[in-house]
């Protein structure tokens, strides 16, 4: 493989291959390590766009901010727009250009601390510091993402910045998230993945930091989460820290091992960004031809259900993922997650599209649009189901006083609910 650079990519201790980037000419190579190959095991790792040859792969066709060139498999490794925010303040604190450091050394830098399971070499160190306070990450976050007009810029250092960076830019999103592992025992936390063990349970964390609006978004995650969770859809247990930050507990870190988890997006290469292959229909096809079991299809109805009835419009492809399970050589629906109510309810919006279609429509979708999903994909009872969700709409409410929430935010809420 004749590159720049080549990295090596690893699951559970095994070499799989090697990744190069061209980086005048801005495309990656895969190539299968032939030992990896010969084994037989783990052969539905990757189960799209790479084929199963000792041949050099090439991927031309991925450019944009997406996959970045990458093997969309890989790309789901990276960091997405929050994680580069403070990629690029640590970046720069050390003196180093955001804009010179190439794809394939960020994965360096993710090296065996990113998501899922994959891992990356040769690995760039970083400094261990266990310890540390939410309420002192949440006062640096404020000011890295308020540097250009903070007053306070000299209380910004790379310690600091390295603190965020270390435990916060494997995870996705926009929202300001870490990842924490706190002892079962002892309740001690510690940063991201500096240790997965049967002894911790591994959080992911978004972060509330008291902004300007007048409501708290992820107290609205937590109330979304229970509401979820009652009408029988499946998430990973999840509670409030300091009755102010979402922590819901990591599928990709399970009794102390990590799980090789994809993305939609990194599965299939369509780009979450973009309307052509975004739609309910292709994720359920796509569940069937990974042999995923009827209860999961199941499952995917009733999100598809749930993000109607309470409005979230966010419910892109890189908001469904699916588990391989090493054991079975077989592929799973992940738990659902990011369910919540996106917008914000102090601005007032006229038109606004659901990233998925139903039934290839992004507005007004009906009962009858649901049904037709449900006929598709064999889903029994579907009326039941619907029915179900639309006599929780007033739990919303119930939820939401308990917690203080305005009642003008409620409101504003309540009315994009579809009652179908």
């Amino acid at each position: 493989m004749v590159s720049n650079e080549i990295i090596s990519i690893f699951f559970k201790g095994i070499e799989i291959g090697k990744i190069s980037f061209d980086l005048d000419r801005n495309f990656s190579s895969f190539q299968y390590n032939p030992s990896f190959l010969d084994s037989g095991k783990y052969d539905k790792l990757f189960p799209y766009l790479i084929s199963k040859t000792n041949q050099v792969q090439v991927f031309s066709n991925y450019a944009g901010e997406t996959f970045r060139s990458l093997p969309p498999m890989i790309a789901d490794s990276l960091p997405d727009y929050f994680g580069n925010i403070i990629f690029k303040e640590w970046l720069e604190s050390a003196h180093r250009d955001f804009s010179k450091i190439s794809v394939l050394e960020q994965l360096t830098y993710v090296a065996n601390r990113g998501m899922g399971a994959l891992e990356y070499q040769p690995v760039k160190e970083l400094p261990s510091n266990h310890l540390f306070s939410i309420n002192e990450i949440t006062a640096i976050l404020k000011e890295v993402l308020h540097l250009k007009t903070s007053t306070n810029q000299e209380k910004m250092n790379d310690t600091a910045l390295l603190n965020i960076f270390r435990i916060g830019t494997s995870a996705g999103g926009a929202r300001p998230k870490i990842l924490v592992s706190e002892h079962k025992l002892t309740g001690e936390i510690i940063p991201g993945d500096i240790e997965f063990s049967a002894d911790y349970s591994h959080y992911l964390v978004k972060l509330n930091l008291d902004d300007a609006d007048r409501f708290n978004r992820e107290i609205i995650e937590f109330i979304y989460y229970e509401l979820a969770v009652s009408i029988g859809i499946t998430m990973m247990p999840s509670k409030l820290i300091e009755n102010k930050h979402f922590a819901t507990l990591r599928f990709d870190r399970i009794n102390g091992e990590k799980k090789h988890v994809l993305t939609v997006s990194g599965l299939t290469g369509w780009d979450f960004k973009k309307a052509e292959n975004s739609s309910y229909e292709n994720i359920f096809q796509l569940a069937v031809d990974l042999g995923v079991v009827q209860k999961e299809i199941n499952q995917l109805f009733k999100r598809l259900v749930f993000n109607v009835v309470f409005a979230n419009t966010d419910d892109h492809l890189k908001n469904f993922s699916f588990i391989y399970n090493d054991l079975k050589n077989t592929w799973n629906l992940a738990p659902a997650y990011d369910l919540t109510y996106p917008l914000n309810p102090l601005v007032n919006y006229t038109r606004i599209s659901r990233a998925l279609s139903i039934n290839g429509k992004r507005q007004n979708i009906s009962r009858n649009d649901l049904l037709q999903v449900a006929k598709d994909f064999s889903i029994k009872n579907p009326n039941s189901i619907i029915d179900k969700m639309t006599n929780s709409i007033p739990l919303f409410k119930e939820k939401a006083l308990l917690f203080g929430i305005p009642t003008t935010i409620i409101y504003r809420i309540e009315s994009d609910f579809s009652r179908l």
